[in-house]
């Protein structure tokens, strides 16, 4: 098991990266990040499948947070302000509304600033239209 936290996000996702690279740089959470494509994920306690449908968080207790609730656990990671925007992210009902948006930006990834169509999910994890 890692001793800091993990961030496993999608490599191949123009859109995840330029996220990913913009908290590394300006949030500065105490993680370490990794693309699934790179990741040992058997030894994150992770499956593919699931790393392919969302970001996630894994503690160095290998606790496993998906989408929203791992976005709430960088921000919290990088302390100060961000960390009350974090913290307010795991609260409901904007617990609620955050997997909501959490998923509508992941179903289209594709679609949002800096988005490729690498950037959709696999067919396996896309929305019936």
């Amino acid at each position: 098991m890692p001793i800091r936290p993990v961030l496993v996000y999608d490599g191949d996702c123009a859109f995840c990266t330029t996220c990913v690279t913009f908290a590394e740089r300006r949030l500065r959470p105490r993680c370490v990040t990794v693309p699934w494509q790179r990741a040992d994920l058997p030894s994150l306690g992770v499956d593919q499948r699931r790393a392919e449908y969302e970001v996630l968080w894994v503690t160095p207790a290998g606790a496993v947070y998906g989408g929203a609730e791992a976005v709430a656990k960088l921000l919290l990671s990088a302390g100060g302000v961000w960390a009350v925007a974090g913290a307010v992210l795991r609260m409901p009902p904007v617990r609620w509304i955050a997997r909501g948006v959490y998923r509508l930006v992941a179903d289209n990834r594709q679609r949002m600033p800096g988005g490729t169509p690498a950037c959709a999910l696999p067919a396996a994890h896309r929305p019936v239209p």
